[in-house]
């Protein structure tokens, strides 16, 4: 009998109703809780968990959430055999108790097996976040041509990423500022070294060609704005070197970056 059994057991005859219902469902209750034992669902990590706008930075986020899971298993693996070797030892002392007072030792047991049931099930739900971590990190590469990516990828990628990252939220903050870019983001933009006049004819441009193309009963849409992003990447990207540059600073040195697999 188990700690949830023996508490139910000893409730008063009017839970009867109550008792039966959890007896009935909590068993299929369990089966099913084992396909949501994780932090995120797969939709999720690729919607709304990993939202990096270039392929390198989303592979370089998957990293973190790999290795966090890879971590998180290695010390609950740990964690599990030592409760493992613990209740060994329990049971044993519980053999050779020759009738002694033995309830501390029950409990401890009991305990014990509830803290390695619960350790398996977490684990579970880690083992599966880091199949689908793994999977999404594979298809990227995949996409990318390459078979695995160095820090001088991860560095070279990084204009492109701040500068789409940048004119998106510029965009989202123009939606919902009749067409004009806020204060934060203009500062983000000038630190890239782009002119916040021309960042801001960029976003009024692409507002009326969509307001344009609703005139006309056509439906923007969202490729449309990645489209965009890359274009102004394109046209952008030299700048934060060129600022850099100006403040005797180099964006890149690659004598100091990982070229190579390691």
């Amino acid at each position: 009998m188990n700690e949830l059994e023996k508490t139910l057991e000893a409730l008063p005859e009017q839970y009867s109703p109550m008792l039966l219902k959890i007896d009935e469902v909590l068993p299929l209750a369990k089966i099913d809780t084992e396909n949501f034992n994780k932090a995120s669902s797969q939709f999720k990590v690729a919607t709304l968990d990993v939202v990096d706008l270039t392929p390198i930075n989303s592979a370089k986020h998957l990293l973190a959430v790999i290795q966090q899971t890879r971590q998180a298993l290695e010390e609950a693996s740990i964690k599990l055999r030592r409760k493992q070797v613990e209740l060994k030892r329990k049971e044993l002392e519980l053999m050779s108790s020759e009738g002694n007072d033995t309830d501390e030792l029950v409990i401890d047991i009991d305990e014990l097996k509830i803290h390695i049931s619960n350790i398996e099930e977490s684990g579970k739900g880690a083992v599966r976040r880091l199949a689908n971590a793994l999977d999404q990190y594979q298809s990227i590469l995949t996409a990318l041509g390459k078979d695995h990516l160095t820090e001088l990828d991860y560095e070279k990628d990084q204009a492109r990423y701040h500068i789409m990252t940048a004119f998106n939220q510029a965009l989202t903050a123009a939606r919902a500022r009749g067409g004009l870019i806020d204060e934060g983001n203009h500062i983000y933009l000038f630190q890239l070294g782009i002119n916040g006049a021309l960042a801001q004819a960029e976003v009024t441009a692409l507002l009326e060609a969509e307001q344009e193309a609703l005139n006309k009963g056509m439906a923007p849409s969202h490729e449309g704005i990645v489209k965009w992003l890359n274009l102004v990447a394109d046209r952008f990207e030299k700048a934060p070197e060129a600022y850099a540059a100006q403040r005797n600073m180099q964006v890149l040195n690659p004598l100091l970056t990982l070229e190579n697999k390691q």
